[in-house]
This record gives C-alpha cells, sequence and structure tokens, in this order.
C-alpha cells in the first residue's frame, strides 16, 4: 500500500505561480516512479512530471521550463513537490499525484498504480 495526499491547489493569475505538494507514504515499499498528472472534464488525464528512483525527471512538452518536480528525500514518509511558474488558463484542471514501485520505462504514464485524491488549480486570464 502506499498513500499519496495533495495540497496546495487553489487559483491564480495567468503568470503566476502555485506549489503543490504531496505527502508520500510508501510503507516497506521504495518507490520507482513519482509523478504529477492533472485531468479536467471530458479528457483523459495526463502525465505533467515524474521522476524516477535515480532523480531522472519528465516533464510534457506543455510545462517545460515552466514547472519543476522535485521530492524531498527517497523515504518511506516524503513529500513530492510541483513547483507551477508562469501558469496559464491551459493548466487548470485536478491535479493528482502518484507512485510506483515497480520499474516503468516511461514513469511519465498513468498507468502507476496507486493515487491520490487530487487538488484543484484553477488559472484565470
Amino acid at each position: 500500500q502506499v498513500d499519496l495526499m495533495e495540497s496546495g491547489g487553489g487559483s491564480a493569475q495567468t503568470g503566476g505561480s502555485l506549489r503543490l505538494s504531496c505527502d508520500v507514504n510508501a510503507y516497506e515499499y521504495t518507490l520507482y516512479c513519482v509523478g504529477w498528472f492533472r485531468q479536467v472534464p471530458g479528457k483523459e488525464r495526463e502525465g505533467v512530471a515524474a521522476l524516477d528512483s535515480s532523480g531522472n525527471e519528465r516533464y510534457a512538452d506543455s510545462v517545460k521550463g515552466r514547472f519543476t518536480i522535485s521530492r524531498d528525500n527517497a523515504n518511506a514518509k516524503s513529500t513530492l513537490y510541483l513547483q507551477m511558474n508562469s501558469l496559464k488558463p491551459e493548466d487548470t484542471g485536478e491535479y493528482y499525484c502518484a507512485a510506483d514501485p515497480i520499474f516503468w520505462a516511461d514513469c511519465l504514464t498513468t498507468r502507476l498504480h496507486y493515487w491520490g485524491r487530487g487538488t484543484e488549480v484553477t488559472v484565470s486570464s
């Protein structure tokens, strides 16, 4: 079992910043992938940013140069962050953190096994 809980969502104006946090408890697992995903009504969930156990980062093209993923430690209890700068209205959505202890060739996959409940981000123009 892996527990994840997001926080930090809210409203921002175009060009503003928000930082999302995700409290992670992996219990006895060592996580291979951790990541952030988002979804808007009527659309499929998409990957935003991901991090593997070697520290390799992966970003969706739409957020490169604006968003940064980080994790404070690799222990069972940790916090995952998503710093979002230069926000755009198209960044609006429900943001989820996710994790998986098994290997994935691409951690920016929506097939990760463990998910948080989400936090809402609204960016107004």
